[in-house]
């Protein structure tokens, strides 16, 4: 499969990119690629990093495109990401994020795994990504949130303001769910709603009460 990648990059759109084994025959190791339309170059994912003509944005859009369109495996990405600097692991996790949200049905028992786990990360961004994946992929896995509801119920009270809202609508996405989950989570979501200060924090919580109280 080839797409053109003008949609996400501020660079001329003569950039393409296809599975590897469209161009490799398959070789063991390679992972996706992106080419030109002239075949002057070609990326495997660990040179998408190292090419600082690929803006951050575009490197999540071109890696989350690959993961919605099967060209690269989510377990091969994950173990990538684990392996590489706190701003490249986000990076990653971002892609994640990006092909979750628009389908949340690529995800696994793994990746819940995964996210629920780097929750518990030191940077930031890692933490606010996790957690939206989390919220984007929480209705297919309604049952095993457990680990995950602690996680975020951990980082509810970050002084970070962004990884407050990620956390937000990760918890403010199970309680819609209306699973028995609630029966716990819902009093301390409305303790935190109760005590946010930041008013779009704040919101995440009320329009999901609002919804789950009907």
């Amino acid at each position: 499969m080839v797409c053109i990648l003008d949609s996400i990059s501020d660079e001329p759109a003569n950039n393409v990119y296809l599975n590897a084994a469209d161009v490799s025959g398959g070789i063991p190791g390679m992972t996706s690629l992106v080419i030109n339309r002239d075949n002057k170059r070609i990326m495997t994912i660990e040179q998408i990093f190292q090419d600082k003509s690929v803006k951050a944005k575009a490197k999540v859009a071109i890696i989350g495109e690959w993961l919605l369109n099967r060209e690269l495996p989510l377990d091969e990405l994950l173990a990538y990401a684990g392996q590489q600097k706190a701003t490249d692991k986000a990076t990653c996790i971002e892609a994640v994020e990006y092909a979750t949200k628009k389908t949340p049905a690529i995800a696994d028992e793994n990746l819940l795994a995964y996210v629920t786990e780097a929750l518990k990360d030191d940077e930031p961004r890692v933490k606010w990504e996790r957690a939206k994946v989390i919220g984007n992929i929480a209705g297919l896995f309604r049952d095993g949130l457990g680990e995950s509801i602690a996680g975020l119920l951990s980082n509810a009270v970050h002084k970070g303001t962004v990884v407050r809202w990620a956390t937000a609508y990760a918890l403010a996405e199970i309680l819609k769910l209306k699973t028995v989950n609630n029966d716990n989570l819902l009093p301390k979501v409305e303790a935190l709603c109760e005590k946010e200060e930041d008013n779009g924090v704040k919101k995440k919580y009320l329009d999901a009460l609002k919804k789950v109280k009907k």
